[in-house]
């Protein structure tokens, strides 16, 4: 989730999965609209809807100059969820899973002030393996601001009035029949906002408090389906599991890079973009990193559609009406009328990232909503930095090589895997 660093670094690495690394692990992700019956229509207005406000918390985020502003935990935050439980004995746990923050953290009983969760509120005075940090903690004392009574107490509060406030502690975490001992994980005991079916969120960033850094994994990939396909689960990969199957196609590598401002996200560089046999004329600076940490590249599942920066956009939109002869729908997104409901024939698109290229077929980049006859792009147009969603990475295997700082990708059926 973009921007929500609710800890620092400095968590505790993982030595143990019952007693040893959990280095080959398969856990299905499922899309946070996968149960509930939304049109095309309404499904990409809701992925809209969250890829704008998640550009407007990190607009802010970088914009804004206190030492308390923290981003916003907000409903429209988050579009994967993982299922795995917490505590001994166990209860359910589910958990957005996202690329772009590092906390793991879930709701905590006593529930002075919660959202609404599916399951039951995890109450940690039911749990023997629950235990608080003391304040003379490493992971304690990393913390921006923190409270000691004595147990290690955090409190935040967020852009849009969202907080969370509890406990910095340590539990075991259960997914399917491995566990996991002395993770350490927020218990938050006042929420305030709302988190869809979640109770929590599981970061895979790169920070040390990430799920990845405290297994100490070195490498995980997953293959997400489209939100369209909403009752099919993605895979998401740890370990040996992780392995692209090269015979789907030849894999891309790219190095992965870093951002001082915002470590946990994941950077790529982005050169250029050509749609068919087009290199489209975008200044090579529209997508660089620059030194104050604005613009770049993220790769992020936490996303739905791609956000480019507004200079590229406007000419990938330029170029996409060129070749598409049909009236424009009036709307912030950039749609087109299906009147006689045949769908144009679209030329790939290719992102031209630093030694490899990523090809988006048209199913990758448009949407096609034969219902109310609309054929819309699957992008939008910010400023402050560009994002690759994750409607852009569906049927895309990814590999995420955190001990070789690189990116490898490949096509793949994600259904299949």
């Amino acid at each position: 989730m973009l921007g929500i660093l609710l800890v620092a670094s400095s968590l505790l690495f993982l030595a143990s999965l019952s007693a040893s690394p959990p280095v080959d692990l398969r856990i299905n992700l499922i899309h946070i609209d996968s149960r509930s019956n939304f049109s095309t229509s309404e499904l990409f207005h809701r992925a809209s809807q969250r890829t704008r406000y998640r550009t407007k918390t990190r607009e802010l985020k970088l914009t804004n100059s206190s030492p308390n502003f923290r981003s916003s935990l907000h409903s429209m935050d988050g579009e994967y969820l993982l299922e795995l439980a917490i505590g001994t004995p166990s209860i359910p746990f589910m958990a957005i899973v996202d690329t772009g923050s590092d906390l793991i953290w879930t709701q905590c009983e006593p529930c002075i002030s919660c959202f609404a969760q599916p399951t039951p509120v995890y109450d940690p005075s039911r749990s023997s393996t629950f235990s608080p940090l003391p304040c003379s903690s490493p992971q304690c004392e990393s913390l921006a601001y923190y409270n000691c009574t004595p147990e290690c107490r955090y409190y935040y509060n967020y852009s849009d009035s969202a907080s969370t406030q509890g406990v910095l502690a340590t539990e075991t975490l259960i997914f399917g029949a491995h566990s996991v001992r002395d993770v350490a994980f927020g218990c938050g005991h006042a929420n305030l906002g709302a988190s869809f079916n979640s109770t929590g969120t599981v970061g895979l960033g790169r920070g040390h408090g990430s799920l990845v850094s405290q297994l100490g994994i070195e490498k995980f990939s997953y293959c997400l389906t489209s939100f369209l396909e909403s009752n099919i689960t993605s895979p998401l990969l740890f370990g040996s599991m992780a392995d692209l199957n090269t015979s789907s196609g030849a894999t891309q590598s790219t190095l992965l890079t870093q951002n001082p401002f915002d470590p946990s996200f994941y950077y790529l560089d982005l050169k250029g973009i050509s749609i068919g046999e087009t290199l489209l004329p975008i200044r090579a600076e529209t997508f660089e990193l620059k030194k104050d940490g604005s613009g770049g590249v993220i790769i992020d599942t936490g996303t739905a559609l791609t956000r480019l920066e507004q200079a590229g956009y406007d000419i990938v939109a330029r170029e996409i009406k060129s070749i598409v002869n049909l009236p424009l729908v009036n709307s912030s997104e950039l749609c087109f009328t299906l009147s006689s409901r045949l769908v144009p024939n679209m030329p790939d698109m290719i992102l031209h990232f630093e030694g490899a290229n990523m090809t988006l077929p048209m199913d990758n980049y448009m949407i096609v909503d034969s219902n109310k006859g609309l054929f819309c792009l699957a992008m939008i147009g910010v400023s402050g930095g560009s994002i690759l969603g994750n409607y852009q990475q569906k049927n895309i295997h990814i590999l995420y090589n955190l001990a070789g700082g690189m990116l490898s990708f490949v096509p793949a059926k994600c259904s299949e895997i």
